[in-house]
């Protein structure tokens, strides 16, 4: 038996979901007692009650005379005066349990009774056809049903809920170390690195230590790749140098063809080392994306670049590396403009998240090329004119690298305004 439409109305958080553990047993078993147990102890009780004040009244009644009735009456504690007629139906307040259970009984045992009238948790009024005429009854209601049924209900639910606050009080302290954890993997993805140490449970102890390994295991990777490319491209600029000197003493003829391939040499490093600082430039701060992305606009223009800012929505700040973020939309727009005529860039920040969106009017990349343009040194010659320029295949690598360094995504797709690529980094806020 399937339970997915359950889902929907079930809670996300990990919070909700223990209270629900926790609140949905305690507030069965209250329904369970009250109904199974009180309701049938109080039900027995006052049919008891009942039946022994219906043999009185029947003892009453068989009295021939009224003066003898007021006599049996008085010791009894029974008030008894003639009425003119009865209430045509019975009546009793609506909170009153046991209510009907009096009415039943008494209706069962007694034949000359009328009506009975429960105008409030205090007495009861029975409507009669004695032999001389129409009797009203007046006595004390708890004779006729257990006193304070709801005693036990309200007992019931004040221990319940106060029972339900003190589990809950223990369980937020064993949920807390969870939530410290997931606190502070979700800030190393977005490439914080907040204090943490292992609590609670054994095994969350566990997970908090082995995520304590897994980050240091890769901040280990990270600082020996962008050491060892670091050193390699420092290493080759010397070399280099020395070449771009000995190429200055040759022909102009000679040195063209060579001092190209010098040039393009030194892109590539580069480029090495824009890969090498990924997303660790800077430290994260608040920032406006849109101040952000006006002045790398602007900067680009500046460059002699054909790239323009054609829609800005929304407004807010992002807890993001602003140089990093730079160097991602500056590759974007570098490989938009080197494969297309222009670029057009656009901003959106939600209440959720932050899109930038970079579109050229190139030749874009195939869908099942995507992915792979994504990947670190990647060329893909079928997708993108390889005689626009030089390239290392580590533009986009970089851009999606620093996006998932700030916990978002880089996505690729055929523009609908531009026919091109439209390239699309989204960080949540």
């Amino acid at each position: 038996m399937s339970f997915a439409w359950l889902k929907p109305y079930m809670p996300r958080s990990l919070y909700g979901r223990a209270a629900l553990i926790l609140v949905l047993p305690v507030v069965t078993l209250q329904l369970v007692v009250s109904v199974v147990f009180i309701k049938r102890h109080f039900d027995g009780v006052t049919e008891q009650m009942a039946s022994a004040f219906a043999r009185e009244v029947r003892l009453v009644l068989e009295t021939p005379s009224a003066q003898q009735r007021l006599g049996v009456a008085g010791p009894l504690d029974i008030a008894l005066m003639p009425v003119p007629g009865w209430p045509e139906r019975d009546s009793a307040l609506w909170y009153d349990l046991t209510a009907s259970i009096v009415q039943r009984e008494l209706r069962a045992q007694i034949p000359q009774i009328r009506a009975v009238i429960l105008p409030d948790l205090r007495q009861a009024q029975l409507f009669l056809q004695a032999a001389d005429g129409p009797l009203l009854m007046v006595v004390d209601r708890r004779r006729l049903s257990a006193s304070n049924p709801h005693q036990l209900l309200v007992h019931m639910v004040v221990f319940g809920v106060l029972m339900t606050v003190i589990a809950f009080i223990y369980l937020r302290n064993q949920l807390r170390p969870i939530k410290r954890l997931a606190n502070a993997a979700e800030a190393f993805g977005r490439g914080r690195m907040v204090p943490y140490r292992p609590s609670g449970a054994t095994e969350v102890r566990a997970a908090g230590n082995a995520f304590l390994d897994m980050r240091a295991r890769i901040e280990r990777q990270i600082e020996q790749r962008t050491l060892m490319l670091s050193g390699v491209s420092h290493d080759l600029r010397t070399p280099l140098t020395r070449l771009k000197l000995g190429l200055s003493l040759l022909d102009h003829a000679d040195r063209e063809d060579m001092e190209r391939d010098v040039a393009e040499m030194q892109q590539m490093l580069d480029a090495f080392l824009s890969f090498a600082k990924g997303a660790s430039e800077g430290e994260p701060e608040l920032c406006d994306p849109i101040s952000l992305t006006e002045s790398l606009v602007e900067d680009c223009r500046r460059k002699g670049q054909a790239v323009q800012l054609v829609l800005v929505e929304g407004q807010g700040q992002v807890q993001v590396r602003p140089m990093a973020i730079r160097r991602a939309l500056d590759n974007l727009i570098s490989n938009a403009v080197r494969y297309g005529r222009h670029a057009d860039v656009s901003v959106l920040v939600s209440e959720r998240a932050v899109r930038w969106r970079v579109e050229d009017d190139g030749p874009g990349i195939p869908p099942d090329l995507r992915g792979d343009a994504l990947r670190p040194f990647t060329r893909l010659d079928t997708a993108r004119n390889q005689n626009a320029g030089a390239s290392v295949g580590l533009g986009l690598a970089i851009a999606a690298d620093i996006a998932r360094a700030h916990g978002g995504v880089l996505r690729l797709s055929e523009s609908a305004r531009l026919g091109g690529l439209q390239a699309d980094i989204v960080i949540a806020r």
